[in-house]
This record gives C-alpha cells, sequence and structure tokens, in this order.
C-alpha cells in the first residue's frame, strides 16, 4: 500500500544520507591528516630559462666612415634606415639576444660642448626607472675620449657612451633590449654584451 511505500522510501533516503556523511567525513579526516603535513610551506623563487653564451671572439669594422673597431662575431652590422638617418649611423644588431648597440657619428663644426650636452640630456631621459647612472670617463691612443654611462635598474637602455677627438668627430653610443626591461631575468646577458660594448670602445680608432 501507499505507507509501506513511504516507509521503503524513507528507509532508502536515510540510508543513502549515512553514506553520504560517512564519505564526508573520511574525506575531512584524510584530508586533515595528510593535507596540512607540511606547516612550514614556502614558495619557490621565480626561475629564468638558461641562457647558452658563445664564447668571445672579435672581427674588425671597417667602412668607408671615418672610424674603425672591433665587434663580436655574433653581431651584426646594418646601416641604420629612417627619414631622420644621417651618413655613418650603423646599428651593432645581437640577433640571439634581441639587443642592439646604436651607433650614430656626427662630424663636429664647432659644437662639441652641445653635443656632449645632448647626450647627458637623453641619458638624463632614464633617471626615473634608473636606479642609478654612474659615469665613467676614458681616454685611449689615437685621441679616442669619452663617457661612459652605465644605466642601472629597469631602464629602457643600460648602456649610453661618447666617443671623440674632441676636434673633427663625435660618436654617441646607445644600447637597447628589444624587449620589456626586467633586470632580474636580463642582467646576465646585459652583463655579457657589456664586455662587448667596452671592447668596441677600447679598440676604437679614428681614421
Amino acid at each position: 500500500n501507499i505507507f509501506s511505500h513511504r516507509k521503503l522510501f524513507t528507509f532508502a533516503a536515510l540510508r543513502l544520507c549515512g553514506q553520504l556523511f560517512s564519505s564526508i567525513a573520511l574525506y575531512i579526516i584524510l584530508f586533515s591528516a595528510f593535507g596540512c603535513h607540511n606547516k612550514d610551506f614556502t614558495p619557490k623563487k621565480r626561475g629564468y630559462f638558461r641562457i647558452d653564451l658563445p664564447q668571445k671572439a672579435y672581427q674588425k669594422y671597417d667602412s668607408d666612415c671615418p672610424f674603425t673597431f672591433e665587434y663580436p662575431v655574433y653581431a651584426k652590422m646594418e646601416n641604420e634606415t629612417g627619414p631622420h638617418t644621417e651618413p655613418c649611423w650603423v646599428n651593432m644588431q645581437f640577433p640571439t639576444f634581441n639587443g642592439t648597440l646604436h651607433l650614430s657619428y656626427k662630424p663636429i663644426k664647432g659644437n662639441l660642448e652641445q653635443f656632449t650636452e645632448d647626450v647627458r640630456v637623453l641619458v638624463n631621459k632614464h633617471i626615473v626607472k634608473s636606479s642609478g647612472i654612474p659615469e665613467t670617463p676614458f681616454s685611449f691612443p689615437g685621441k679616442v675620449y669619452g663617457v661612459k654611462y652605465d644605466i642601472e635598474g629597469n631602464a629602457a637602455s643600460a648602456v649610453q657612451f661618447y666617443i671623440t677627438d674632441s676636434v673633427k668627430h663625435f660618436m654617441r653610443g646607445a644600447f637597447y633590449m628589444n624587449v620589456a626591461p626586467q633586470i632580474d631575468s636580463l642582467a646576465p646577458v646585459i652583463q655579457f654584451l657589456e664586455k662587448d660594448i667596452d671592447h668596441m670602445i677600447e679598440t676604437f680608432q679614428w681614421k
């Protein structure tokens, strides 16, 4: 009859609830026993991909421009292109590392002080993102004089400099990584390529 069916239905429902409750209780016990075993959890530090750096080797750059220098074999020299390009503006491309050293040559016509001031203005534009900009004057045989600026921190440009003979020639250099600046991941590459920039400056000669 209808009452018997109700009793059977109620009994089945109670039995199902009991099984469900037992399963939940068992899950809670297991989670408490194993899930919270390690209370001293420490998040792992952020990691970066390993970068394979090539062996240092150099070759000579020579052209119709009034200067020469040595540059790494894993770099490519290209002429600057664009509407405001001037003669003897060249780029040292680092395809493997996605970086570029822009070299801009200008003849001096009584305006050396203006050129050096322009460099300082361009360097100081990175002060907002930089944690410091130490400058290093240098002087090498062959009337190679100048100042190198190491732009520290998450600035767009990591190194800038100028080279001059103080009478006829002036060269500005600006190194950029062609990616969003992230010093933690880019530091090994920048340090590696900065040695190539130093070598370029040390071997620089006016014609």
